[in-house]
């Protein structure tokens, strides 16, 4: 009998006695009482197993046939994958371990040039001013210490302020090297606790993070439904954070599954007209909230394993189209040994060599004695991406909406010869010949450079430019399909890479400090085996 009385709490009320005035407001006391009788009615009948039998509404007959399996699946297997590669894949590719070393170097250099903007300083710190935690996580170039899940926000955001940290472009794009703030901030408050990891350490885990953000990239366009990149550096940054932080294998799945369910960044912040500086810090909040969700599935929270095939309410259905994730290649190394590196300019990658070639055409104008004012046309064959996200008309309101705009980022060096981090602030942008050249310029989709672009071969990020003077001449097109950062282009890189570190840290440390920092940097063998905390306290601040 006590079944028929809780079998009429979940069937609810009738609906004659649901809220229906005008405020909406139930009366309590005679739902209250409409339920004691049903129940009274149905304790006085004979015992009977069914619904129909108590006279009940069809709703409450029906409620078995529409009953939810409670019955918990194995997890999801893309989540099985992750899970197994961060746990047992072995990373044998010197390739991988040289390009992660640099891609340290740089991301760390990156960090520490937004460091210099105040848009971006006023953001770190800890919550409370003044606030220190024991053992904390250290943020290069200040001297906070802060709690694990405050300084991965802190060195994420700074690593990404500018745009001008490593790349990898496929179905989605993103910046694999977001992913240093969640590694480096759990692995040096770890490290300053006692246990003994190495700069090798954090490289193994850059290696693991980039697979993980690239791999579920190649083939899966998350802009396409609207969601930001950043939900891959979630993602990533989960797995690797909860593997230096122990976990085992079921609870590393247990918190990637909270991973893919929490509240994913729409992209809108990227694009016209809503393009901001939440681009700027998104990854960081994406780092603090995997280890996060790493340190709370440490302390025994579970997870779900159908968080993503689910029907009706996992990910691919509410946020996925009901598309199932697909995927080129196992996890391995790929990633890190194909990224693409910003050297030249702070200007988004699908804009790289569209930048160098208005660099030369600077020049080229120059030779000719003639300049940007004589200029009465130009076109620039591009690919589809750089269609889709960075080909803007119009007035342009802040930092983040030039440095995300091609037309901007070519019209300026073929005005002044350089694009740098200043190139995009208020004041670099009130010269009015800017927009009366952008107003000059016309992008079109080339279709041989949209296919090279996803060829996993080739990885092109070609652009061409030619260019229309007033008196008619037409100036022969440039064409660059890879940027100085490819892996094509390694070899010319890589000291243009070194330069640009040195130059990011010059402006935060006297020069003992300098040659200090340099004379490890210039030894992989000795900046392997340094601890980590060793290593991130060559950049605090006392």
């Amino acid at each position: 009998m006590l079944s028929r009385v809780r079998l009429n709490r979940i069937a609810g009320p009738p609906q004659s006695l649901r809220p229906s005035n005008a405020n909406g407001i139930s009366t309590r006391a005679a739902l209250t009482a409409a339920t004691l009788r049903l129940s009274r009615s149905a304790l006085s009948r004979p015992t009977s197993s069914s619904a129909s039998a108590l006279n009940l509404p069809a709703y409450t007959r029906n409620m078995s046939a529409h009953a939810e399996s409670a019955v918990r699946p194995a997890p999801d297997q893309v989540i099985q994958d992750i899970a197994d590669y961060v746990l047992d894949y072995k990373i044998d590719s010197k390739l991988a371990y040289d390009t992660a070393r640099l891609c340290l170097i740089d991301t760390i250099g990156c960090g520490l040039e937004g460091l210099r903007f105040p848009e971006c300083a006023k953001l770190l710190g800890p919550v409370v001013e003044g606030t220190q935690v024991p053992n904390g996580t250290r943020v290069p170039g200040t001297n906070y210490e802060l709690d694990p899940i405050r300084g991965a926000f802190n060195i994420g955001t700074m690593i990404r302020w500018l745009d001008f940290n490593d790349c990898f472009l496929a179905a989605e794009w993103g910046h694999p090297s977001d992913n240093l703030g969640a590694i480096l901030a759990v692995a040096d408050h770890l490290a300053r606790q006692g246990q003994k990891l190495t700069v090798h350490d954090i490289l193994t885990r850059m290696i693991q993070a980039h697979e993980i953000q690239g791999c579920l990239a190649l083939l899966n366009s998350f802009n396409r439904v609207g969601l930001d990149h950043v939900v891959l550096v979630k993602v990533a940054s989960t797995a690797v954070a909860s593997r230096l932080l122990g976990l085992n294998r079921d609870q590393i799945i247990d918190a990637v599954s909270q991973a893919w369910a929490d509240g994913q960044s729409l992209r809108t912040y990227r694009h016209a007209p809503n393009t901001m500086s939440r681009k700027s810090w998104a990854a960081g909040d994406a780092c603090a909230r995997a280890v996060n969700i790493a340190l709370l599935v440490k302390k025994g929270e579970t997870g779900m394993p159908s968080v993503l095939t689910a029907k009706t309410w996992g990910f691919y259905d509410v946020l996925f189209k009901g598309k199932e994730f697909q995927f080129q290649r196992p996890y391995g190394s790929y990633i890190m040994e194909n990224v693409l590196f910003k050297i030249s300019f702070p200007a988004e990658f699908h804009a790289q060599t569209a930048v160098e070639i208005a660099h030369t055409f600077h020049d080229k104008l120059k030779a000719l004695g003639k300049s940007s004012d004589d200029i009465k046309s130009i076109r620039i064959r591009t690919q589809e991406a750089a269609m889709r996200i960075i080909n803007k008309k119009g007035p342009l309101a802040n930092f983040a909406d030039r440095d995300h705009d091609i037309n901007y980022m070519v019209a300026y060096p073929l005005i002044f010869g350089e694009l740098t981090s200043q190139s995009y602030t208020d004041s670099a942008a009130a010269d009015p010949r800017i927009d009366a050249l952008r107003a000059k310029i016309t992008c079109v989709q080339d279709g041989a450079y949209s296919t090279d672009y996803h060829d996993p071969e080739r990885r092109s990020i070609g652009n061409a430019i030619t260019i229309e003077l007033n008196d008619g001449s037409i100036l022969d097109e440039i064409s660059v399909e890879y940027p100085v950062g490819h892996k094509r282009r390694r070899a010319e890189g890589t000291p243009l890479l070194m330069a640009k570190f040195k130059n990011h840290i010059k402006p935060h440390f006297d020069d003992a400090t300098q040659k200090k920092i340099l004379a490890i940097i210039e030894n992989p063998a000795e900046l392997d085996q340094l601890p980590v905390d060793k290593f991130t306290d060559l950049f605090t601040k006392p």
